[in-house]
């Protein structure tokens, strides 16, 4: 058995993981990394990387036939080998950076193995004993399999498995409305397939009901079937030929099915208990500062079982570099944290959505907002439609939450969570100057639309202005 001695053992090879290892070791720490499987983790091999390189193909595909002004709309010729080996290309672009090779060139060294907890103070992987002063968790996430009978004898996909594919689905039959496998149906819908997706309470039901419901309006019009509220009761079939039984009796036949239900943290192989690491069934049980009840031991990312995004595991990086490496105290927080969905049109959300803000604050919350349609920029190209629109939720002159429902959200909403973290008054973000014509002034609009009522509508205010008017020289 080899034995090595550090300063801090990272268990994952994530962005999370990463992030610690490369940080820390830059730094004058060293540095022992584990990873078994892929380099990169979930996000560059399984998930963000391959979803958004997919998702930007089929956008190609749908505005070739939509068309534009004075432009005819043409039936493209889709390869979906081609597509998927895109996608592969997009990842191997982005390899190197999360590469074995790079992180020992840090100074980091990897240990390509599983690793298993032999003691508070002890981990092995492969033939080799790592004791060290600091571990860290980052271990991530994997799909969650529901207990749904006769699912365990059907050909299924997840987001692993889904890259693998070379021939395109004739009719894909999804099981859950979340990101994934919202995004998932609208790509494949436009590339060319029949998308069935299926949940058993409301899809996209994590996110604000108004904001939902314009992204669902627009993937059933580009003829994606969404059947919410149907539970699923029984899986059948074999490849090409799957059928789904739903508790109203109600059959769905597909020929490929993909399982996007919810994830899981990747903990119960590590044998916490011999490290005397509590965990509870969502991942790690930390305290704010990301720390487990062993004080050796931290989590972040997906296994500390909160948010599951790749952004979130890359600021629990963060925190643990203040905490680990330099002894300030340093917690992490969620109410700052941005969340995208990539469908067309995108979801964005950070803080609180606009009914639990109203559980929350009640009368003291007001709602001001600004609607797509109304945006010079949105309308010059052609993206005005839909119903999309930004809503801010404020309290005492600051907002505590945005929802964002239209294009390109996803960046939009980078904007609201500097407003949120830095704790901007809604004065001083309505104040702000954007380029025209851009889909910023949207943010400008939603805040200064706070003060619509007590300007325009205010009659203090209508006598004031008539004074000055009739005294100024």
């Amino acid at each position: 058995m080899n034995k090595i001695k550090t300063d801090i053992c990272v268990i994952g090879g994530g962005s999370g993981g990463l992030s610690v290892a490369s940080g820390a070791v830059q730094m004058g720490a060293k540095v022992v990394l584990i990873e078994a499987g892929e380099m990169g983790g979930d996000c560059l091999n399984y998930g963000c990387v391959p979803s958004k390189a997919l998702l930007s193909v089929a956008k190609q595909a749908h505005l070739m036939r939509k068309g534009g002004a004075g432009i005819a709309g043409v039936t493209p010729q889709v390869d979906y080998a081609a597509t998927m080996e895109h996608v592969q290309a997009a990842i191997a672009t982005i390899a190197p950076h999360d590469s074995q090779e790079r992180f020992e060139e840090l100074g980091c060294t990897v240990i390509r193995a599983f690793a298993k907890f032999t003691s508070p103070t002890t981990v092995q992987a492969g033939d080799t004993e790592i004791t060290a002063r600091r571990f860290v968790i980052s271990t991530g996430s994997r799909a969650f399999i529901p207990p749904i009978d006769g699912l365990d004898s059907v050909p299924y996909l997840t987001n692993e498995s889904l890259w693998a594919q070379r021939q395109a689905p004739k009719h894909l039959l999804v099981l859950g409305g979340g990101p994934i496998g919202m995004e998932m149906a609208q790509a494949h819908r436009r590339l060319g397939c029949e998308v069935t997706v299926i949940d058993a309470m409301e899809a996209l039901g994590r996110d604000d009901s108004e904001a939902a419901m314009v992204v669902k309006t627009a993937l059933r019009g580009e003829g994606v079937t969404i059947l919410e509220n149907a539970p699923v009761v029984l899986v059948s079939g074999v490849a090409g030929d799957i059928t789904v039984q739903l508790k109203d009796g109600t059959e769905v036949k597909g020929t490929d099915l993909l399982v996007a239900v919810g994830r899981i943290a990747n903990t119960d192989n590590l044998d916490l208990e011999k490290g005397e690491v509590d965990r509870t069934r969502a991942g790690v049980k930390v305290d704010a500062s990301l720390r487990s009840s062993n004080k050796r031991v931290y989590a972040i990312g997906d296994a500390a079982g909160g948010m599951q995004f790749t952004h979130v595991a890359g600021y629990h990086a963060g925190v643990l570099i203040r905490s680990m490496l330099f002894g300030l105290p340093a917690k992490a927080a969620t109410h700052h944290i941005p969340r995208a969905t990539y469908t067309d049109p995108e979801l964005g959300q950070v803080g609180l959505t606009e009914a639990e803000a109203r559980e929350q604050h009640g009368d003291a919350l007001t709602v001001s907002r600004a609607e797509i349609s109304g945006n010079d920029r949105a309308i010059t190209t052609g993206r005005a439609g839909g119903g999309g629109f930004i809503k801010v939720m404020i309290v005492k002159n600051r907002p505590v939450g945005v929802t964002i429902a239209g294009p390109d959200a996803g960046e939009l909403i980078s904007f609201w969570a500097l407003a949120v973290a830095a704790k901007l008054k809604i004065g001083q973000i309505a104040g702000m100057v954007a380029p025209y014509p851009t889909l910023m002034e949207l943010n400008k609009r939603a805040a200064g639309a706070y003060f619509t009522p007590k300007l325009f509508d205010n009659p203090r205010v209508k006598i004031v202005v008539k004074l000055v008017q009739r005294f100024l020289p």
